[in-house]
């Protein structure tokens, strides 16, 4: 019989761990959480230091018992649950309900590897307190929020609608952004291209040249009309060459992937969105059967805000790098990587566990999705530890009379760690990478200062000024980093919840705000202004991490928030009015005015008289069903997967589509 009993929190790391620590050992998984606060109260008392209540989750009792049964006659108990702040408050809920009184350690590890496990446990250690202490604050924050806003939404809004403190700044990114785009107006210009070749080499490429100055101004040409008489006066031109710059640069290796950068990579290249991903990365951080070693964890632990790195894995890394490239593409010293101010330096980045275990050896083991994560983050680890890419770009002013253009190439002297990750690097990036291949692609010939040019072509083309980009996972990620909103295990869940509420919807990869996530943001901006100001959410998050350090107490934090929160709770109670929607439609039954009113799954009619007249129906979208004789119409409806359409006579037809067909037709004539 086994002597020590461990405890984590997934079936999958239970099963790899115990491959690892043998028959001494007994691992059993509590399934996540087991003790949170009550669903249907707040279950915290704001009058007495905001003291939390803890209760068993419903369903979850038989785990309790089994727990308790499994701790029968064991000398250690092991709480081995996640190596976060998540991890930790779980584990420490288990220990006081579960274990308490007994003799219970914390292991906690970043890797599931025999060395990283073997450490944990020669290590164990009492829970830690301040990372409770900080966990508890942001549930407690959560709680309070969502327990006292959702009524305020029913109340206004609609029934069955609820809103989060983190949640609700993503939302107003997003309606804030889509308000940019609704109030753009795109504006004309015209840029002008030069074909221009070597007179002096027969049969030598051309290259290209843009217009950049006119009379030493920039150039800014709107009209069609004024491009074409430019272009007009030039074809006559002595094009010359004026100046030549040659620059060396250099562009450095991107850091190990931490969970942000992860996510945004992974839909800038996979097009997974966050929960994909960290679904996926969870699965190779658990472990993965690979034949003889049944199971094995294949990367580091997938939620971190930190890009240090153990230095025995630098060590192999950089023994690979000089096997598999050579020395060259070796730095003299490991190169380092700056953290940002909260993260957590005790954690590692995003890696392989083991350097040796290559994608392609891992091909018939992986699944697709699986496969392709892994090659992303072992690649991008791989690069981390190499030298820096080397070009030469070259530059060359060109006048033709009071007309200036400028030719621009770029030549790969030292791939560097491009040989690892030639890949474009960050989504902010994009239009300098953009711009970085069109000089790669234009070569420009050895040329000579005075040097007068060849003229190919002119070339004219018209374009317009865009509007700002929706959001995507990737940028929407990106923007909560940089403002300090949320921390790695909370950027998925951010996106997941406001899709699932239908605050937004996902379309062709891009966030867009519902006309229900717009109300319930108004709604929130105009009686929670500083509750959803970006700007205070930051400071309690970074006020939260100085808990987490021990220089500031969990119940400061929290009664910082509250008094404004209080504050202007008071005045929406006291003042929201709910919103009616009338329309010119009559109900059938008793005759009084329809109304517009929301539901879980959307928009409906309503009759005024409710609930002396119950009568409802849908709001039909006015597309015929395509479904031959059926007759009915297509309404907008909402599910845990996303909206959709259907047919207004289900269930006899039961037709469902992700577009209405009018948006295929134009598609394909797009």
């Amino acid at each position: 019989m086994s002597k020590n009993l461990v405890i984590v929190e997934s079936p999958t790391k239970a099963k790899t761990i115990t491959k690892i620590l043998g028959d001494d050992f007994r691992v059993i998984s509590s399934m996540g959480h087991i003790i949170d606060l009550p669903a249907k109260k707040l279950g915290v008392d704001v009058e007495d230091k905001f003291k939390p209540a803890y209760v068993v989750i419903p369903g979850r009792k038989k785990i309790l018992a089994q727990l308790k049964k499994e701790a029968k006659g064991k000398e250690n108990i092991y709480i081995a649950t996640d190596p976060d702040r998540e991890g930790e408050a779980i584990g420490w809920q288990i220990k006081e309900k579960v274990f308490k009184g007994k003799n219970v350690m914390r292991v906690s590890f970043h890797e599931i590897t025999p060395h990283a496990i073997g450490e944990a446990f020669k290590h164990a250690r009492e829970f830690d307190a301040q990372m409770i202490e900080a966990q508890v604050g942001r549930r407690v924050l959560d709680r309070i929020v969502g327990y006292f806003l959702s009524p305020l939404l029913w109340k206004k809004i609609a029934r069955g609608l609820s809103a989060g403190r983190v949640q609700s700044i993503g939302l107003r990114l997003i309606v804030e952004r889509e308000r940019q785009i609704q109030k753009f107006t795109a504006s004309e210009y015209w840029e002008i291209t030069a074909e221009l070749f070597k007179q002096k080499v027969s049969g030598e490429s051309s290259f290209l040249a843009k217009l950049e100055k006119i009379d030493n101004q920039k150039a800014e040409i709107k009209r069609n009309e004024d491009a074409q008489e430019i272009c007009r006066q030039l074809k006559d031109k002595e094009f010359k060459v004026l100046e030549i710059k040659k620059t060396e640069k250099k562009r450095y290796a991107p850091a190990p992937f931490i969970t942000s950068t992860m996510q945004q990579e992974a839909f800038n290249k996979l097009r997974f969105n966050a929960s994909k991903t960290m679904l996926v990365a969870q699965q190779l951080y658990e472990g993965i059967d690979i034949g003889e070693d049944n199971p094995v964890g294949l990367i580091t632990y997938m939620r971190t805000d930190s890009p240090n790195v153990a230095a025995e894995a630098i060590q192999e890394v950089r023994e690979h790098i000089g096997r598999s490239f050579g020395k060259d593409f070796v730095p003299e010293k490991p190169n380092v990587f700056k953290a940002k101010k909260s993260a957590q330096q005790a954690h590692e980045a995003i890696r392989p566990s083991y350097v040796s275990r290559s994608p392609e050896s891992l091909k018939d083991f992986l699944n697709h999705d699986q496969m392709r994560l892994y090659e992303l983050i072992y690649n991008r680890f791989l690069s981390s530890q190499m030298k820096p890419a080397e070009f030469l770009a070259t530059s060359v002013d060109i006048q033709a009379d009071k007309y200036l253009f400028v030719a621009n190439g770029s030549h790969l002297l030292f791939e560097g760690f491009l040989a690892a990750y030639n890949k474009i690097q960050e989504e902010e990036e994009k239009e300098e990478q953009e711009e970085e291949k069109e000089k790669t692609k234009n070569v420009v010939p050895p040329l000579e200062k005075g040097e007068v040019l060849g003229l190919n072509t002119l070339v004219p083309s018209q374009h317009f000024t865009k509007p700002p980009a929706r959001y995507s996972d990737s940028s929407l990620i990106k923007a909560l980093e940089e403002e300090g909103i949320g921390r790695p295990s909370t950027y998925a869940p951010i996106i997941y919840t406001i899709i699932l509420r239908d605050y937004v919807r996902r379309i062709k990869g891009y966030l867009n705000p519902s006309e229900l996530g717009f109300k319930v943001n108004d709604m929130l901006v105009e009686y929670f202004p500083k509750i959803i100001d970006v700007k205070f959410t930051a400071s309690i998050e970074e006020k939260l991490d100085e808990v987490e350090e021990g220089t500031l107490s969990r119940i400061a934090v929290l009664e910082e928030f509250y008094q404004p929160f209080k504050e202007s709770l008071d005045f929406a109670q006291a003042n929201i009015v709910k919103e009616v929607i009338t329309t010119d439609q009559v109900c059938d039954k008793c005759g009084k005015p329809l109304i517009v009113k929301w539901g879980r799954r959307g928009k409906f009619l309503s009759c005024s008289g409710f609930p002396e007249c119950k009568n409802s129906k849908s709001i039909t979208s006015g597309v015929k069903c395509p479904t031959e004789g059926c007759g009915g119409e297509l309404i907008e409806r909402h599910s845990k997967r996303g909206f959709f359409y259907g047919c207004s006579n289900f269930p006899k037809c039961t037709f469902t589509s992700r577009n209405l067909p009018e948006d295929k037709e134009e598609e394909k004539e797009k």
